[in-house]
């Protein structure tokens, strides 16, 4: 009996775990076409890229600004140059933008989650 409520209790802290997990966690296609993974806790958030031509390469970091909103930073892997950043989750999209000259300059792009 002790064994199947101890299964039914990890069962259930699993459960609660995802239910928890952060919008913004998990892997994403991005525009170009690789998979990043974005993976944190406590409000802090670093993306990688798993595949492509950078794989392996962070290209991220993020820190919750609100609900479903985040800021930090993000580093375009073909010139290595890094931004300020801005991100926000919309079910299943993603979309990022990243600014240089105190906004002046900006690009975004919208990543799904896989």
């Amino acid at each position: 009996m002790f064994r199947k409520m101890s299964l039914a209790l990890a069962a259930t802290l699993i459960m609660a775990g995802a239910a928890w997990a952060d919008p913004i966690e998990g892997d994403w296609k991005t525009q170009a076409g690789s998979t990043a993974a974005i993976a944190g806790g406590g409000g802090a958030f670093s993306i990688t890229l798993k595949s492509g031509k950078y794989t392996g390469k962070r290209i991220g970091s993020f820190k919750v600004a609100g609900d479903n909103k985040y800021t930090g930073t993000i580093t375009d892997p073909d010139t290595d140059k890094t931004y300020s950043g801005k991100a926000s989750v919309s079910g299943a999209s993603l979309k990022m933008s990243g600014c240089v000259f105190g906004g002046l300059i900006c690009k975004s792009q919208t990543w799904h989650k896989l």
